[in-house]
């Protein structure tokens, strides 16, 4: 009640002309209009949080019997006052001197649009040109000291001056009397703004209650849990206080750590997007792997059986493999020496290989084979044969003695069955082979016509080299593969009948 007097008075006492505070200067000016001016004069500090940012310019009041205090903010970054802004005039010291504490805006959370920024006053009006912030926005508590100015007196005296100044100076300005109240009191109108809050939200507020019960209802069954809890706790508090070097560094650490993790944080993000199909297909698959996890079990029951029997065999392998380890260094030895031979053979094969090398040794044999041997005829035939005597080695018409190499084994009457055939071969012989014959026992192609003359007209074994022939075919058509040549007439090229024979013609 005391503090109410004491602001009636001074607002009283605000009562008088109007003054101009004229423009801002092209500074940034706040027109702050409050119920008492708190015996604050020009020049004082203005400060945000603690912090300077300007000075009071002029104090003056108005006509509803207010006080209007000029804000003169000079740090660019605080000249933009909302319309939440709000300030108090607060004691800088126990002497009386003051100064007026402002918020340019209230706080809110991220992403919160701002409130629009003061009125600017109109040109033609008191403060022209300044930002105005209106009474609702402002307060100026009691002094201490005024309270305790008053309660020096008796009670008597006291209740005395409010009656008096209650009666003449409030009369009939009750709703006033509770505005200046609620403003003059910081205190009440945070509580106000409270208040509101808990109004606006009063269903949420029912619902909180409601969910609280449920929420507080099962503590009674585990109170001694939480009990416990609360001592673990304790415990834990104390470790982390010992702790509070290390604390500090980790916490010094955790922003860099916060700038590292939203990177990390973009990563993870972008390697889910990727993965999405990865899971997808898998999500498909699921049944085929739920089934395979579900066999197995059996799979792992019937395998017994064959680990069992492999345990009996590595028994009786073991010692075998053990006695190979002499072998295994043998063989290791034996692969470092061959490894020179190896590498060669490998190049050998690989050329063997890339140049066709087999294709042409087969070629070689089958080509070799074919100029050593013919074939007539009659057949197949050696033009050379390997025989075991020395004595054999020289060419002869007629069986040598001391040469008992045989193509085929003959016994008894075989003998005579032999010297026939051998008798009617020669009988047989064409002149031809007469003619060859001859060569072979080193007369000329003429002397040898000459001494068996005549014509051949029939294609005996060797072809045929008739005069009225003109060429030789080989005997199985021109796909046997046989090598053949045509001769001249005898009498021009006798050499042909050697060349015929010797080619299997």
């Amino acid at each position: 009640m005391a503090a109410l007097v004491a602001v009636v008075l001074t607002t009283a006492s605000g009562c008088g002309a109007l003054t101009s505070a004229g423009g801002s200067s092209g500074g940034y000016t706040v027109r702050a209009i409050f119920d008492d001016a708190a015996n604050i004069i020009p020049g004082e500090n203005v400060k945000i949080e603690g912090v300077k940012v300007g000075v009071v310019g002029s104090v003056t009041p108005t006509p509803t019997q207010k006080a209007a205090i000029e804000l003169k903010i000079e740090t660019a970054g605080f000249q933009d006052f909302r319309a939440d802004a709000s300030c108090t005039i607060e004691p800088e010291a126990l002497i009386g001197e003051k100064f007026v504490n402002c918020l340019p805006t209230q706080p809110r959370a991220a992403g919160t649009p701002l409130p629009p920024p003061l009125r600017k006053i109109p040109g033609g009006r008191e403060g022209a040109g300044q930002y105005l912030l209106p009474v609702q926005n402002t307060s100026s508590p009691v002094d201490v000291d005024l309270l305790g100015d008053l309660n020096r007196l008796p009670e008597r005296q006291r209740f005395t001056i409010i009656i008096n100044e209650l009666g003449a100076g409030l009369a009939g300005r009750g709703s006033d009397l509770q505005a200046v109240v609620r403003r003059a009191n910081p205190a009440l109108r945070e509580l106000n703004k409270v208040l509101g809050i808990l109004a606006r939200q009063n269903k949420l507020l029912a619902k909180l209650a409601v969910d609280s019960d449920r929420a507080l209802a099962p503590i009674p069954a585990v109170k001694d849990k939480i009990s416990n809890f609360i001592a673990q706790s304790d415990t834990v508090s104390r470790a982390s206080a010992n702790q509070r070097g290390a604390l500090a560094r980790n916490l010094a650490g955790f922003p860099p750590f916060l700038e590292q993790l939203g990177p990390a944080m973009e990563r993870f993000g972008r390697f889910a997007e990727q993965t999405t199909p990865t899971f997808t297909d898998l999500k498909v698959a699921a049944p085929g792997i739920n089934q395979i996890f579900t066999q197995l079990a059996p799979f792992a029951h019937s395998s017994t059986a064959f680990f069992q029997s492999l345990g009996k065999t590595a028994k009786v392998s073991g010692p075998a493999l053990v006695a190979l380890q002499p072998l295994l260094a043998r063989a290791k030895t034996l692969g470092k020496v061959a490894k020179p031979f190896s590498g060669s053979l490998s190049e050998l094969f690989t050329s063997l290989r890339d140049t066709g090398g087999l294709e042409r040794l087969m070629d070689f044999i089958f080509l070799g084979a074919s100029s050593t041997n013919g074939y007539d005829a009659l057949g197949h035939f050696l033009r050379t044969e390997g025989v075991v005597a020395a004595t054999c080695l020289t060419y002869a018409i007629a069986p040598a003695g001391g040469c008992p190499g045989k193509l085929f084994s003959t016994s008894g009457s075989a003998t005579t069955a032999n010297a026939a055939s051998s008798n009617a071969s020669a009988s047989s012989t064409s002149l031809v082979m007469k003619r060859t014959l001859a060569v072979l026992k080193g007369a000329t192609p003429a002397q040898a016509i000459a001494q068996y003359p005549g014509s051949t007209t029939s294609a005996g074994a060797f072809g045929s080299t008739g005069e009225g022939a003109a060429s030789s075919q080989p005997v199985g058509g021109s796909s046997s593969g046989t090598t053949y040549y045509t001769p001249s007439p005898e009498s021009s090229d006798a050499s042909g009948m050697l060349l015929n024979y010797l080619l299997g013609n």
